[in-house]
């Protein structure tokens, strides 16, 4: 059997026109760039010595790909992504629910993955596998319909039209609102990242356990302002374009945070 490492680069080429992806492959590359920008130099230069030359961009979506294996051999990891939560309106509430979960989730793997990364005895191999899964996740814990309901499975049953065409609530946070600006990950990520080193430092600040209330807070507005059938258009886009931006920055932040303190 080829090892994961050479599963890992196949898929990479054969599965990126036939999965739908979360924040879409825009979206994640901007986090991540961002995040980039934000590493420290001890950070980058342990991030290279795992990842080679490749920016974290490059590796972004690439937990999404392997969704489309047919071998099996990441069948696990497809609950990693999201965490689903009951509508809870206090953070005492929240992180009672959330630490109550068993199983594994967003919020388990995020630290799990962050404990194989720092532990000397994970093989090379597994380590650079733990921080493409990370660099992705901390995504995901940016993209407010990952930490939805269960009921609904994230707003995948909360059918809506956007500019006519049918789809699901989930789908428009994952992808059709960043695609609708029409810029390049690069070009989002440079006009996004503009904050002084003192908000830099304040979205930065918090728990892991706080950043997911902050987004599980914008899921229950999103929720209570899409109900399902609803017909979404120029509106939706002007009503939630700065809340999905702010979203795609503190993803990138935060995930710098958590790669700074991890190297």
């Amino acid at each position: 059997m080829k090892s994961i490492y050479s599963k890992m680069l196949l898929l990479m080429m054969i599965s990126s026109s036939i999965y739908a992806f979360a924040w879409g492959l825009t979206g994640h590359r901007v986090i991540a760039e961002i995040a980039e920008n934000h590493l420290s130099g001890k950070a980058k230069r342990e991030i290279r010595k795992m990842m080679g030359q490749e920016r974290l961009a490059y590796w972004a979506n690439w937990p999404d790909f392997i969704k489309s294996d047919t071998t099996g051999v990441w069948k696990q990891t497809s609950v990693w992504h999201y965490v689903n939560i009951d509508p809870q309106t206090d953070f005492t509430s929240f992180e009672k629910n959330l630490k109550a979960q068993s199983g594994p989730s967003l919020y388990s793997q995020i630290k799990t993955l962050s404990s194989q990364i720092k532990d000397e005895k994970t093989s090379e191999k597994d380590r650079k596998i733990a921080l493409i899964f990370l660099i992705h996740m901390m995504g995901d814990l940016s993209q407010p319909m990952h930490t939805g309901r269960s009921e609904d499975l994230g707003g995948n049953k909360i059918n809506v039209t956007y500019f006519g065409d049918k789809t699901n609530l989930h789908s428009v946070w994952d992808g059709k609102l960043v695609d609708s600006q029409k810029y390049s990950y690069t070009e989002y990520a440079k006009l996004l990242d503009i904050k002084s080193k003192e908000e830099v430092k304040q979205i930065q600040s918090g728990t892991l356990e706080n950043w997911l209330y902050d987004s599980h807070q914008i899921a229950n507005k999103i929720y209570a302002q899409t109900p399902n059938d609803s017909k979404l258009s120029y509106d939706y886009q002007y009503k939630f374009n700065d809340t999905m931006e702010r979203q795609l920055l503190y993803g990138g932040l935060r995930l710098a945070k958590v790669l700074n303190d991890l190297f």
